[in-house]
């Protein structure tokens, strides 16, 4: 663990922050995706599908997340909404290593009832959540019933973390951020008012996590919600306001620096 001072370690994270949070890193990162929409809806429906198959090779992620827009006619939220049998049989070639056929059709279906019933995703998760809660816990768990509502194959939920159970929530958490941050970079989108973001929490995977670790900023040895918990509440003593801006330091240094140095 580095025993370097507060003070020097939050000027490193914030040098991450600003190299890495600019447009120019747009293109390879699955954010990508939503960024080619401009409404609201389509921004969150090809958001959200964007982040749920957001595991594995960035460039295979980015290449399958256009090629399921193409297939929802670069139209998301008009396909969500209108597509029928004809239209929803499009997505039977869709597969992402173990998210399938099955699993696309019934997303599709799921953000269809989470928009006629439930208002749509914004409301969806911010229905779940009060302003006196610490962290997002509440409203992702709120959202995960909702969207579970509807007939589905058991496969399927797995695609749904559920960090009642551990799950570091890691996709959900990074579509959050990218709904509800707000700032003047261009990168995240900022669509979101009913969340704020001191109560996102820090999406958290391999690469993140080992730079935290690195950093003496997580003392959890296993990628879990107790560690998204422990990272955050590090995170929010830089940033109480904007704690998750920090993601961009941890994800980035981890993709792209194969050693974390603060000399």
């Amino acid at each position: 663990m580095h025993t370097l001072k507060v003070h020097d370690l939050k000027t490193f994270l914030d040098e991450k922050v600003e190299f890495y949070n600019r447009p120019e890193f747009i293109d390879t990162d699955p954010i990508s995706i939503p960024h080619k929409f401009s409404t609201k809806e389509d921004i969150e429906i090809a958001g959200f599908l964007s982040a749920t198959i957001a595991w594995g090779n960035r460039v295979s992620i980015v290449r399958n997340g256009n090629r399921l827009m193409e297939m929802m006619d670069n139209s998301p939220c008009n396909f969500v909404m209108n597509a029928g049998i004809k239209e929803t049989a499009q997505l039977e070639k869709f597969v992402h290593r173990t998210f399938n056929n099955s699993d696309t059709i019934f997303f599709i279906e799921a953000l269809r009832n989470i928009y006629q019933n439930h208002n749509g995703l914004e409301a969806s998760f911010s229905m779940g959540i009060t302003e006196e809660d610490i962290d997002i816990l509440p409203a992702i768990m709120h959202f995960r019933s909702q969207f579970l509502s509807i007939p589905h194959l058991s496969r399927s939920e797995k695609h749904i973390a559920n960090p009642a159970r551990g799950s570091t929530a890691k996709r959900i958490n990074m579509f959050l951020r990218w709904m509800v941050r707000k700032d003047e970079k261009g990168v995240d989108f900022g669509l979101w008012n009913s969340i704020k973001s001191s109560q996102l929490c820090c999406p958290l995977d391999v690469h993140s996590g080992r730079v935290a670790r690195k950093l003496g900023l997580l003392n959890r040895t296993q990628n879990d919600w107790r560690a998204v918990v422990e990272l955050t509440k590090v995170l929010r003593t830089f940033d109480h306001e904007d704690p998750i801006k920090y993601d961009f330091a941890l994800f980035g240094s981890g993709v792209n620096e194969r050693d974390i140095s603060l000399q």
